[in-house]
């Protein structure tokens, strides 16, 4: 009967939770204890968050959540609350039928998929809820500057057996609650159960859910960004470089320079100028072209356009407005997150890196510094400058530009590079993250550190602070044979079971 007769029924509790184990739920003497904050294990997905482009079904009414300018020919301009009648679902943008309260058809036209909604039931159509949606897209919403504290949503879990989830603001980070269904209603705490989700979220705008005084505001969703510049570019690559307008550099590096720019006036865009001083720049291009044209993750850049009709080439990419991840953890807003915030910034480099390591490709300049910020903190992987595709396990490199202090051994010292030499890096990666942008191997210099590593088999003490099972996941990182490391898969989830199980605060 579940939860909802329980509460009525004290003559169940025994039998209840000799079934379904207690546990630390209720605290001795039969007070129940808050609800814990929950999180979920996700497979690797592309960065989708409204609908599936796979599931849209012709016929369908969908309506739009954001207005949307037209940017091409055949694409359609709308307003927030404009309807859609679904004609063709395929890829990122679809054919629809702008339609009116009737159904009367107004319009045909191209529209970004994600800036629709699917027209449902009552929950459905409420502000707080939406839909399907993982932890890390939960987390970039509610911690838009937009959402105070106790904004929430309510969303469905991209994992299996885990159903609805609450996620909400509490200090600039979310918190996420477990909502369970039994056949009587809807329960986050044993002690109270709801016969619709509606009723349980009315229930806690007004009263204390573990350590949230109240539910505030529904959380106001963030515009997402089409995955392409428009609907043409989806397969045309090459692009004139009068589309392209320069703005202030952003950062200078070997091989290029990046600027923020704009795409015909309107959209905003990184570009990375690559410098034309020799030739092997223009193979390092070409293959970085190659690998971003390939990959398509929520946790990766995504390439936009290439400009090589005349020197110097251009990269087009998404724009990340809040710059690298070393420097981002180094600024003052960085500096103020929390142990929990940014341990959770890198399960989302783990996320980008294990579809890398499934895409069988390897990154070989994996760091801190090589990690984009956007808005909400999400994280993306960047700069692909080094990677390489394999098809095999081990890559032999045959270049000598490597970063020392973030590379394994093996590819310092027989230029063996794999998805597990990734891993290496990433161990200090999470080294940076703990340390707030410190410098790995302090005192060491490249060489010293590399002579340590290799010659006396010296790994980095745990930094201050740094929770005992981070640093137990850095050294994992750091085995010496690397099939004893874990892979990417692997490090995504235990970093979230950090966040959920270790009091980092």
């Amino acid at each position: 009967m579940g939860q909802c007769c329980r509460c009525s029924c004290p003559w169940l509790t025994a039998l209840w939770d000799r079934c379904f184990d207690k546990r630390r739920d209720v605290e001795p003497g039969g007070k129940s204890e808050p609800s814990k904050p929950e999180t979920e294990d996700m497979d690797p997905v592309l960065n989708h968050t409204q609908p599936d482009p796979a599931t849209g079904a012709a016929g369908a009414v969908y309506t739009a959540l954001w207005s949307f300018e037209s940017r091409e020919e055949h694409e359609l301009s709308f307003q927030v609350g404009d309807r859609f009648r679904i004609v063709k679902s395929s890829g990122d943008w679809w054919t629809a039928e702008k339609i009116d309260s009737s159904g009367t058809v107004l319009d045909t036209g191209i529209v970004p998929y994600n800036y629709l909604e699917i027209e449902g039931d009552a929950v459905d159509s409420q502000p707080w809820f939406f839909g399907k949606l993982n932890r890390f897209e939960s987390i970039s919403h509610l911690m838009s500057a937009e959402n105070g504290d106790g904004a929430f949503l309510v969303r469905l879990s991209e994992s299996d057996n885990v159903g609805h989830v609450l996620s909400v603001k509490v200090n600039n980070r979310a918190k996420h609650f477990k909502i369970y269904k039994m056949d009587s209603g809807f329960f986050v705490d044993q002690s109270r159960c709801f016969p619709t989700l509606q009723k349980l979220i009315e229930y806690y705008q007004t009263h204390r859910l573990a350590s949230v005084d109240r539910l505030g505001k529904p959380c106001i969703r963030k515009e997402p960004q089409p995955q392409d510049l428009s609907h043409t570019t989806v397969d045309e690559w090459e692009l004139p470089k009068d589309d392209f307008t320069l703005e202030e550099q952003l950062g200078s590096g070997f091989f290029a320079d990046v600027y923020r720019g704009k795409w015909k006036n309107r959209i905003n865009v990184a570009i990375k100028i690559l410098k034309n001083n020799a030739s092997l720049n223009q193979r390092e291009f070409h293959l970085e072209v190659q690998v971003l044209k390939r990959l398509r993750h929520r946790h990766l850049i995504s390439l936009f356009a290439i400009c090589t009709s005349s020197t110097p080439y251009y990269i087009i990419t998404e724009l990340m407005e809040k710059g690298n991840l070393l420097d981002f953890l180094r600024s003052t807003e960085g500096g103020a997150l929390d142990l929990v915030s940014v341990i959770d910034m890198a399960a989302q480099v783990a996320d980008g890196m294990s579809y890398l390591e499934e895409q069988n490709s390897i990154h070989r300049d994996l760091a801190a510094r090589n990690v984009l910020v956007g808005e909400g903190y999400i994280c993306k992987v960047a700069d692909f400058g080094l990677a390489r595709f394999i098809k095999e396990p081990i890559y032999i490199s045959e270049e000598k530009k490597i970063p020392y202090k973030w590379t394994a051994p093996e590819a310092i010292t027989h230029n063996r590079f794999s998805n597990k030499s990734d891993v290496w890096s990433f161990g200090i990666l999470l080294y940076e993250i703990v340390t707030y942008g410190g410098n790995p191997y302090p005192g060491f210099t490249s060489s010293e550190a590399v002579r340590q590593i290799t010659q006396y088999n010296y790994r980095m003490s745990a930094p201050p602070k740094c929770p005992r099972f981070v640093y137990e996941i850095m050294m994992s990182c750091w085995s010496t044979n690397p099939e004893d490391r874990p892979d990417f898969k692997r490090l995504k989830s235990d970093l979230e079971n950090v966040n959920r199980y270790t009091e980092l605060e």
